[in-house]
């Protein structure tokens, strides 16, 4: 992908132009992402407290028994959504599937080893752990390799 940026005080507003040969996967999150100026927040539960989260500040995501939670560092937040609105709404933040109840920051992730199923564990940078699913393995190598990785 070639990315030119033209500075030029004559614009008189920011405008994206994108030429491709096909719409893409790809494509549709570019899109979403410069379209998301306002990254918001989650709202969760935490007990009886409804608590403010930042999608920046979670390391992960998991549906069990019928709830989904956040979790950052030590705390685990409850979410009032289903674990595909969270994929929805995360994934312009760099958040990708891991398997069928986890949803990863892949901006988080420190380090991984090969498990000897062919599952991937996921470190994170909070101490925290994770498996990634063999059939999401591939696609998180490819989302790492192309530097979409921040850090």
């Amino acid at each position: 992908m070639k990315i030119h940026i033209d500075i030029d005080e004559t614009h008189e507003e920011t405008s994206v132009t994108i030429h491709a040969n096909e719409w893409s996967d790809d494509l549709h999150a570019l899109v979403k992402t410069l379209k998301n100026t306002d990254p918001g927040r989650l709202v969760g539960t935490d007990g009886e407290q409804s608590v403010l989260i930042d999608p920046l500040d979670i390391d992960y995501v998991f549906a069990q028994k019928r709830n989904v939670f956040a979790v950052m560092g030590k705390q685990r937040i409850k979410l009032t959504m289903k674990l595909y609105e969270a994929e929805e709404w995360l994934q312009p933040h760099n958040f990708l599937r891991f398997s069928k109840s986890v949803i990863g920051n892949i901006n988080h992730i420190q380090r991984f080893e090969l498990a000897f199923n062919g599952n991937l564990c996921v470190y994170f940078k909070s101490g925290n752990k994770e498996y990634v699913s063999r059939n999401y393995v591939s696609a998180l190598k490819k989302r790492i390799m192309m530097g979409d990785d921040d850090d």
